[in-house]
C-alpha cells in the first residue's frame, strides 16, 4: 500500500526496531537481580544521593534529641495534697434545693514547707481544686528538726487551742486527723498532740499553721540577740 493509500484510508504503520537495537541512555544505571523485578528503580533517590540507610544513620549521628516530659525532677519535690474536710450547703429555692460545696486543703512538700487553702463551688471536685491552689499560693517555710518540733508550744486561733510536743524517734504522729495532715505535709514524723479546744476543722488547721510558724530553734533566738552557737555555754 503506497503512502498516499494509507493517508486517505486513515491507517498508519510503524517501524519498531528490535530490543537489542536500543541504545541504553548514558546515565542510566544497570538494573539487574532483585531490581528488575521491582520495576528497574535503584535503592538510591533521583538525585543521585546515598541510601536512605545511610542517610538515617547521618541524622541520628551525634547527640541523641533531649525527651521532655513530666518528671519529678524537672518540676522539682512533687507536693502532697491533703483534702482534710468537706462540707455541703443546700440553698431551698423556688422548686427543689440548690447545693454548693466547700473543701478545706493542705498542701506541703515533706521537707518543711506547708500551707492551707479553702475553696468553694457547686461541685466537690472543683471546690478541691480551688482549695489545691490556695494552699499552694500560701504555702510558707516551717521550722522542723530530726522530723520533730525543736521545742513545745502551744497556740489558739479563734476557739482552737493546739499543744504541740516533740517525741523522740520512733514515736509516730500521735494527733488527730486534721492536726496529722498538717504535720505529715510539712515532714513531721514524730510529734506528741492535743486539741483542747473547738473542733472545727478550719481553726484547728489555722491553730496548727501558727503554732508551726511560731517555732523557732536554738540556733534562731541566739541569732536575734546577736550571739553566736559557740557562746551558749557561757550564756
Amino acid at each position: 500500500m503506497s503512502t498516499e493509500e494509507q493517508k486517505e484510508t486513515g491507517t498508519s504503520t510503524e517501524t519498531v526496531a528490535p530490543a537489542e537495537a536500543i541504545p541504553a541512555p548514558a546515565d542510566s544505571a544497570t538494573v539487574t537481580g532483585s531490581d528488575a523485578a521491582s520495576g528497574g528503580r535503584t535503592p538510591g533517590r533521583a538525585s543521585g544521593g546515598a541510601p536512605r540507610s545511610g542517610q538515617r544513620s547521618q541524622r541520628h549521628e551525634g547527640s541523641s534529641p533531649r525527651r521532655t516530659g513530666n518528671t519529678a525532677t524537672e518540676e522539682g519535690p512533687q507536693l502532697v495534697e491533703k483534702v482534710v474536710y468537706v462540707n455541703r450547703c443546700a440553698k431551698v429555692v423556688k422548686g427543689g434545693r440548690r447545693f454548693s460545696f466547700s473543701a478545706l486543703v493542705v498542701v506541703g512538700d515533706r521537707n518543711g514547707k506547708v500551707g492551707q487553702g479553702f475553696g468553694k463551688a457547686n461541685e466537690v471536685s472543683d471546690a478541691i481544686r480551688k482549695g489545691t491552689d490556695a494552699a499552694k499560693r500560701a504555702m510558707k517555710k516551717v521550722t522542723v528538726v530530726n522530723e520533730t518540733l525543736p521545742h513545745e508550744v502551744y497556740s489558739e486561733f479563734g476557739g482552737a487551742k493546739i499543744v504541740l510536743k516533740p517525741a523522740a524517734p520512733g514515736t509516730g504522729l500521735v494527733a488527730g486527723e486534721k492536726v496529722r495532715a498538717v504535720l505529715e505535709a510539712a515532714g513531721v514524723s514524730n510529734v506528741i498532740a492535743k486539741s483542747l479546744g473547738s473542733s472545727n476543722a478550719a481553726n484547728v488547721v489555722k491553730a496548727t499553721m501558727q503554732a508551726m510558724l511560731s517555732m523557732r530553734t536554738a540556733d534562731q533566738v541566739l541569732a536575734a540577740r546577736g550571739k553566736k552557737k559557740k557562746e551558749q555555754a557561757s550564756v
